[in-house]
């Protein structure tokens, strides 16, 4: 499927450009579950990696699972207290212990029932669950599922990223990159990876230059 989408997208010479500089694309899954992966996209939102690593290790360690992931079932049986000392807020503690109750309920499917639902089927049904939103489930579709059309526009590293590759003075609003990324269609994943590289290398080059 790369070397389709790279194909497909080098049909822009910007993107063929970015290409070129990058190289492939690497499209390994996560093997989480979806509902791992809800979860830990949660203890991460406002928070550096490191510190949701850390508070993630502690919530794992309040489960006698042998330091596997907790199933919902179990997250639904402790305290919430409990979940709170480890280093949830409040909203945090609502928001997994709420994906935890649609996981025992079927809402939050299996990766195997994933297989059965379309991206916007699994948007719908997912963005009803506290503290999901679009975009959350969009790093789902992209990251855990490996869906390959899958247009981020809320993203800031997608449209700082586009706004470097293609010259731009500001970023595009969501709204224009959605247009403009139909022409990326049925890679538009792929794209928004590629977007991302972009962004992240000028973010280091600028570290870099700071420390100096």
């Amino acid at each position: 499927m790369i070397a389709e989408a790279c194909e497909h997208l080098s049909r822009d010479p910007v993107m063929r450009a970015v290409i070129a500089r990058h190289g492939p694309c690497d499209l390994t899954p996560r093997r989480l579950s979806p509902y791992h992966t809800l979860t830990r996209a949660v203890a991460h939102q406002q928070l550096n990696g490191r510190a949701a690593e850390t508070i993630l290790a502690r919530f794992v360690a309040l489960f006698p699972t042998n330091g596997r992931f907790p199933p919902p079932d179990a997250v639904l049986a402790i305290r919430p207290s409990a979940l709170r000392r480890v280093g949830f807020s409040a909203a945090k503690v609502l928001a997994i212990r709420d994906i935890a109750r649609h996981a025992v309920k079927g809402v939050v499917p299996t990766t195997r029932g994933c297989g059965r639902l379309t991206d916007d089927e699994l948007i719908e049904r997912l963005v009803q669950i506290r503290g999901v939103g679009r975009w959350t489930v969009e790093m789902l579709l992209i990251f855990t599922l490996c869906r390959p059309d899958v247009l981020p526009v809320d993203d800031f590293g997608v449209r700082e990223g586009f706004r470097i590759a293609y010259g731009r003075r500001k970023q595009p609003t969501p709204k224009q990159l959605r247009a403009f990324g139909e022409r990326w269609a049925p890679y538009r994943s792929i794209a928004a990876r590629y977007l991302w590289m972009v962004a992240n290398e000028a973010k280091r080059a600028a570290e870099a230059r700071r420390a100096k």
